[in-house]
């Protein structure tokens, strides 16, 4: 499930060249101006009985089609924190390419962390691992995953990996993708088994690099193209 409180980003780095929501071939393409949705207090939103319309034991996503961190949704993130804190029974994933944004977004009962939420930090090459995963770390957070994605290059992690839940790898998807070459998900995958960190090949890419011949892989087939490889590393858990 995703939950999207408000619509709405910018490019801040490599990354964003081909946003699937907002990149040049997206048909929300330009749309920067960063507004509330009708979503905004689906977590929180009661039936006529008075129970939640969303049930609990749920993982829902948070923000993966705009950033959590924004300064424009700064006016807006107190109330989301607020909903956050009082579904206890939900976990919520925030994912974000603005992690130094992070020290100045926080509630004030933030203390080291909600148990019920997963903080993640995007990196799509190694010089922004080296740039934000050493601030991510330095963050107080007791739940943080690592998202290759989209992978545009080897990234070396190890540095990186002691206090982290997880990593997720993907490629890009869309008609512009940059290749993902199936070695450097396989080395993340080496250094999260060896960190015993959980890692989950999430999508291949549009172009996907494998025993050196790249392949165009339609972007409905590229989630089940990268489980049926059998990578992933699992705690039990479900993976994100």
């Amino acid at each position: 499930m995703n939950w999207e409180p408000w619509t709405g980003c910018h490019q801040i780095s490599d990354g964003c060249a081909n946003c699937y929501f907002y990149g040049p071939y997206a048909k929300r393409y330009g749309q920067n101006t960063i507004l509330k949705t009708d979503q905004f207090d689906w977590p929180i939103r009661r039936n006529k009985k008075g129970e939640y319309n969303i049930k609990g034991n749920k993982i829902l996503a948070t923000c993966f089609a705009t950033d959590f961190f924004l300064p424009e949704a700064d006016e807006w993130r107190g109330e989301v924190w607020a909903m956050i804190r009082e579904r206890t029974d939900i976990d919520f994933l925030i994912l974000t390419k603005r992690i130094d944004r992070f020290p100045v977004s926080l509630p004030t009962d933030w203390g080291e962390g909600y148990d019920n939420v997963n903080i993640g930090c995007t990196v799509e090459n190694q010089a922004l691992a080296d740039y934000r995963l050493p601030l991510f770390l330095s963050y107080p957070m007791k739940r943080r995953f690592i998202a290759c994605a989209p992978l545009l290059e080897a990234i070396d992690l190890t540095p990186y990996l002691h206090g982290v839940d997880h990593v997720t790898a993907g490629g890009e998807t869309g008609r512009a993708a940059r290749e993902c070459d199936y070695e450097w998900v396989l080395n993340i995958r080496e250094q999260c088994a060896g960190a015993g960190v959980t890692f989950w090949f999430k999508n291949t890419g549009s172009r996907f690099r494998r025993d050196g011949v790249v392949e165009k892989i339609n972007p409905y087939k590229q989630t089940g193209m990268a489980k049926a490889l059998g990578i992933d590393i699992s705690d039990g858990k479900r993976l994100f």
